[in-house]
């Protein structure tokens, strides 16, 4: 299993429409739940820092979600653009190998 994982400063008078847009019914899942190979998505909030914020992407194989990410270039440029004034900041913190028991 794959996934990769974002950092999110969002604005203060967004992280309503943030979590909306990003979480488990948001636009982000949206777009990538009719792939069969998206797992899923977790959007997590600092306990201590409400404004930041992280999401993991699942997917089975890194070959798969760059494949998808090719074939919806378009789609996911322009989902990306328009959520972008919603942070301040958003850092690519990696893309991780899932170990699994």
């Amino acid at each position: 299993m794959f996934c990769y994982v974002w950092e999110y400063r969002v604005r203060p008078d967004r992280i309503r429409e943030f979590e909306a847009g990003y979480g488990p019914d948001g636009d982000w899942v949206a777009l990538f739940r009719p792939d069969p190979d998206y797992l899923r998505t977790e959007l997590i909030r600092d306990h201590g820092e409400a404004r930041r914020f992280m999401t993991i992407d699942y997917w089975r194989t890194r070959e798969a979600c760059m494949a998808f990410r090719d074939r919806f270039a378009r789609e996911f440029g322009a989902l990306d653009e328009h959520f972008d004034s919603m942070t301040e900041s958003e850092t690519h913190l990696g893309d991780f190998i899932v170990l699994e028991p």
